[in-house]
């Protein structure tokens, strides 16, 4: 029996909890002026019905009051007539009436005590209504802005999260290593590749250059000229090389 208890106990609070969670604050506020507006409309019913009685009250004791005045008139007019007995009668019937006066004025001041204390009620409640109606627009905006709070902090939380970030490093990384590893295959492609012809024209391009630089040479008698043939493949000696010179500058001279 006891674990059912205990059952029903940690239910009942889930379920609080979970009540708890699904309130909202303004349209708890709104609901709750609501009830206060409704008992203020009941209380309105509740004072006109106490002064209704307190006038009612009012009007019996004065037509009692009334009465009681006018069988005294009565009485002295019997006397006058020098008919006592008939005095007595409307004296006993005065006193009658003044007694009826004095239970309902009692009755009337008690009434008219209660309607007093039921109107400092009804005039407290408007005052308490008026003051949650100001309350409630600053306890919305307190709430709204506590919920924003909260959202900018899990925001914020999640930002400053290092888990993106280490994500982020690991991307750049194998990032890097696949330009790393596409650069190298460009290279790789370009050696082993037929782009080795344009490298054979490079070589010769440099060769043509160096020719155009000793047919210049040549040419300003710095240097003897040089065709594009290739070179011979045996190397002429130095004496050779002077009297070449020689035979050219005298052609020239």
């Amino acid at each position: 029996m006891a674990i059912f208890s205990r059952l029903g106990t940690l239910l009942k609070s889930n379920v609080n909890d979970a009540i708890s969670k699904a309130e909202d604050p303004e349209k708890m506020l709104t609901q709750m002026l609501l009830d206060m507006q409704q008992q203020m409309v009941e209380a309105k019913k509740q004072v006109a019905v106490a002064i209704a009685d307190e006038k009612r009250l009012q009007k019996q004791f004065e037509q009692e009051k009334q009465l009681s005045v006018e069988w005294e008139k009565k009485a002295m007019l019997a006397v006058k007539a020098g008919n006592d007995d008939l005095a007595k009668q409307a004296l006993m019937r005065k006193t009658e009436h003044e007694k009826l006066a004095l239970g309902y004025e009692q009755q009337w001041q008690a009434q008219k005590a209660a309607v007093d204390q039921l109107k400092g009620a009804l005039q407290g409640l408007n005052s308490k209504i008026e003051e949650a109606k100001r309350k409630k627009n600053l306890l919305v905006a307190r709430a709204k802005r506590a919920e924003a709070q909260k959202t900018i902090a899990e925001t914020m939380d999640g930002i400053s999260s290092t888990s993106a970030f280490d994500t982020m490093a690991r991307m750049e990384e194998k990032i890097n290593k696949a330009e790393a590893e596409a650069q190298a295959t460009y290279e790789l492609a370009q050696t082993t590749s037929g782009d080795d012809l344009k490298a054979k024209f490079d070589a010769l391009q440099t060769v043509e250059a160096d020719d155009a630089l000793a047919a210049l040479k040549a040419k300003m008698g710095v240097a003897p000229a040089v065709t594009a043939e290739p070179a011979p493949q045996e190397q002429q000696s130095m004496e050779e090389i002077e009297k070449q010179i020689e035979a050219e500058l005298s052609a020239k001279r």
